[in-house]
């Protein structure tokens, strides 16, 4: 097993400002009764976070009727270099530069200056679901700053550029082949990828500037890709015609898999990109007439086509999906349980997306022969007792 990537940093408080994040009133969001009440809720038996004061989401505390939009204090931060940089956006710049017709080089007033959009987009940690500890390092977001491929265009990107590469301010020395460099923090993506609608410039989060932690005062934001892609504290991009094999593009953030080939076992390394299809049964409450309603959240890369619950061996049950109009963020969905017997329970929820992939199980070859723990994606077996 690698090691986890190092020096992660979580900044926060708490997820319980998310009726403020959402604009409206208290009383209007309090439709879940568990909401207010907290002797409704009915406690998981398997361990919990041993740190619950840690920056992530605690699915327990997870509102569907409320909680939407993660409040900014409550959105997970990953930092791979310390410390992280303190830049001043006045004096910051961003550069585009290597197979392009014209090198630019944008302040970031320039880039507020361009047409602005908002996307909101699910945030996860390419390493969430590593553990039963790590499970929270995801949130969604509403985005803002201009998109990236009018920029690209401007800049006039050759046809002969084999891939986009972006780098962060942020730095450290790594040992490569015998000798100490220093390095940024740097990912890359396809031109196709990085010319996408909704990839962008980003300064804001939540109607505010980005907080330091999440990449003050620029970043990418790539919908639908693992946080890794989403490169804070933003200040060069390269169109390159050769592939960028950093650390972050050739070691960490890499999956080695078993796969099936001939009837032989292939082992294969990938790298960390898009978002695995993933759900979770966040929390289960007691109803007034005795109904057990249990509610979770779910995401992909494509949009959630469906989300189904399991209640210990019997079969699968069609979950409601609370609907949400944008495309790359989580969907909430809720089930109840009209007539749940006394005892020991097990609840396992499992997603589809449009795509037609499933949410696998933990036997499943996908994850038994996956041998890192980026892309934890199974199903997540959660325990109550009545």
């Amino acid at each position: 097993m690698p090691r986890t990537p190092s020096r992660r940093a979580f900044l926060g408080t708490s997820v319980a400002a998310a009726v403020l994040a959402l604009g409206r009133s208290p009383r209007a969001l309090a439709a879940d009764p568990a909401a207010t009440d907290a002797d409704d809720v009915v406690p998981f038996l398997e361990p919990q976070p041993s740190d619950p004061a840690r920056t992530m989401l605690h699915w327990d505390k997870l509102n569907v009727d409320a909680d939407w939009i993660t409040p900014t204090p409550s959105v997970y931060h990953v930092s791979h270099y310390k410390p992280d940089p303190k830049l001043d956006e006045a004096a910051h710049s961003l550069s585009i530069s290597g197979l392009v017709d014209k090198p630019l080089t944008l302040s970031v007033a320039d880039i507020r200056n361009r047409p602005r959009a908002e996307v909101v987009a699910t945030l996860e940690c390419g390493g969430n679901g590593m553990s039963p500890s790590f499970r929270g390092a995801v949130a969604n977001v509403k985005w803002a700053g201009t998109p990236l491929g009018p920029v690209l265009k401007e800049a006039g990107v050759s046809p002969d550029a084999v891939e986009i590469a972006f780098w962060g301010a942020d730095k450290g020395k790594e040992k490569i082949r015998g000798g100490e460099y220093e390095q940024h923090f740097a990912r890359s993506l396809s031109p196709a990828m990085a010319m996408r609608d909704d990839v962008l410039l980003c300064y804001e989060m939540n109607g505010q500037p980005l907080t330091p932690g999440h990449g003050f005062p620029l970043r990418l934001v790539v919908p639908g890709w693992f946080g890794v892609a989403w490169v804070k504290w933003l200040n060069r991009i390269e169109a390159r015609e050769r592939p960028l094999r950093t650390r972050f593009m050739a070691k960490d953030y890499v999956t080695l898999r078993g796969r099936e080939v001939d009837g032989k076992t292939v082992w294969e390394e990938t790298l960390v990109g898009p978002i695995n299809v993933k759900s979770v049964v966040a929390r289960v409450t007691k109803q007034k007439d005795g109904s057990l309603r249990v509610t979770g959240a779910a995401w992909a890369e494509h949009p959630i086509k469906s989300v189904e619950l399991k209640i210990d061996d019997a079969d699968w049950q069609p979950a409601e999906i609370l609907q949400r109009p944008e495309p790359r963020t989580w969907r909430f969905w809720t089930h109840t349980i009209k007539d749940p017997k006394p005892g020991e329970h097990t609840l396992t929820s499992r997603a589809t997306d449009a795509k037609g992939k499933v949410q696998p199980t933990p036997d499943d070859p996908e994850i038994k022969n996956k041998k890192t723990y980026w892309e934890a994606n199974q199903q997540w077996p959660r325990r109550i007792k009545l």
